[in-house]
């Protein structure tokens, strides 16, 4: 039912409003006594809300309501606002096809392993504390007003040089729109692409990838812009276009934020499907990286110890953990902005990160444990130094590979990474061998 990012699906067959009213049943016959709920812009969403605000009520849990909102603003008010949990009802950058709910905790952080297990138990089990007719939980809207554009102003006080910086907002159709609101509080020249909010998606797809995010691309060449900056559909992502309109990639980004932040004996939490680049990038300043399992909860779990500076996934989910422990699209595009105001171009920044080929594919199986489960024997039989966090991460001599279940989508996805082409190109044909025997065996 759970993945990393709570449950996701399409509407009407595996999200309904009989499972979103299950959600806030479990959720409040598990104790949490005040739930702030919000939403993105898709068009099954209220829908959802209503539903999961109906399951909350009936077993005595209060909702507070905040309306459409991005994540991170979300994550934020559970702790605003003294609740014991907050609901997202969003399906972050999937299509517009699906929704979903994600759950977050009053640190900041999505729930865990050991929450998500309670909450699909209790949901499983159908055993739910239902109130009698004179203990039915309220049902409340507040509106958050600018606390989070407030936050992130905070952020910016003090940065030098963003008066007359040009930035290019992709908001996605989204609820990103936070981002193009501060960078024009503190004098920046901003243009918005797909600032609408529509849970269509009709400028382009939720998720900003370098081929989704070609308008950006293309505007941001075209004029004098000195940077753009894109996120998905409830924000909580952020990615960037250079000032040549080159799309930079995520694992660029975390070795520029982190090392910007970190120094001596600091860490950085990203995942085991991190490019080598940052740890190379990190050492210039004398830190390290921890890794984790693949999941902003996972990087967040991680941002907990005081080591860590800095947390971040290349799929652009980005967390700074003296401001907030939930991944905010906005203050990442804001604290790059800040950068770019302070130093150089985003590409001379950039120019001082290594880059190394890496290649990242998936493969649809509705076997996907299975599938993963196999690699690991074989890989067990064949290598010395396998890692079995999360997949299976084998390391060799020329990079390594990592094969892994999705924990949103009925994928096996594969990441290689080697230090030349050839190297690259000779795993990533054996990774892709071992997936398709294992898939062939576990399908036969």
């Amino acid at each position: 039912m759970f993945g990393t990012s709570g449950i996701r699906g399409p509407v009407g067959t595996e999200i309904t409003a009989t499972l979103a009213s299950d959600a806030g049943r479990a959720l409040a016959s598990d104790g949490y006594d005040r739930v702030v709920v919000a939403r993105d812009a898709r068009e099954s969403g209220q829908m959802l809300e209503n539903a999961l605000v109906a399951g909350l009520q009936e077993c005595g849990a209060t909702a507070v309501r905040l309306g459409v909102q991005s994540t991170p603003a979300l994550a934020r008010a559970v702790g605003w606002l003294d609740a014991d949990a907050g609901v997202g009802v969003t399906a972050s950058h999937n299509p517009e096809t699906d929704n979903g709910l994600k759950f977050w905790l009053p640190s900041g952080i999505a729930f865990g392993p050991e929450e998500r297990d309670a909450l699909a138990d209790r949901m499983e089990s159908g055993e739910y504390d239902r109130a009698a007719w004179d203990g039915l939980g309220d049902d409340r809207r507040r509106d958050l007003g600018d606390r989070h554009r407030a936050a992130l102003r905070e952020r910016l006080a003090g940065t030098d040089g963003l008066d007359g910086l040009s930035v290019v907002v992709d908001v996605g159709n989204g609820t990103g729109r936070v981002t193009a609101d501060v960078l024009a509080d503190v004098g920046s020249a901003v243009t918005t692409l797909h600032g609408q909010t529509d849970g269509r998606f009709p400028g382009r797809e939720s998720e900003p990838t370098a081929e989704t995010c070609r308008a950006l691309r293309d505007h941001v060449a075209a004029t004098d812009a000195d940077l753009g900056v894109a996120h998905d559909g409830d924000a909580d992502r952020t990615m960037a276009v250079t000032e040549t309109g080159s799309f930079v990639a995520g694992d660029q980004l975390l070795a520029l934020f982190g090392r910007e932040v970190a120094g001596e004996g600091d860490a950085v939490a990203a995942p085991l499907n991190t490019s080598l680049a940052v740890d190379d990038a990190l050492a210039t300043v004398g830190a390290e990286v921890v890794r984790t399992k693949v999941g902003d909860v996972y990087v967040a779990d991680a941002c907990r110890d005081d080591r860590v500076v800095f947390g971040g996934e290349p799929s652009g989910a980005w967390i700074w953990p003296g401001q907030t422990m939930c991944p905010d699209g906005p203050l990442a595009a804001c604290t790059l902005a800040g950068m770019v105001a302070a130093g150089d171009t985003l590409s001379a920044l950039l120019a001082g990160v290594d880059t190394y080929p890496i290649e990242r594919r998936s493969v649809e199986t509705t076997a996907k444990s299975a599938v993963v489960e196999t690699v690991a024997d074989r890989v067990r039989e064949r290598y010395d130094d396998v890692q079995e966090l999360d997949g299976v991460r084998v390391e060799t001599d020329d990079g390594w590979f990592l094969v892994r279940a999705s924990g949103t989508q009925p994928l096996v996805r594969i990441t290689v990474e080697g230090r030349s082409r050839a190297q690259t190109e000779a795993l990533s044909a054996t990774a892709t061998e071992l997936v398709d025997e294992a898939l062939a065996d576990v399908t036969a």
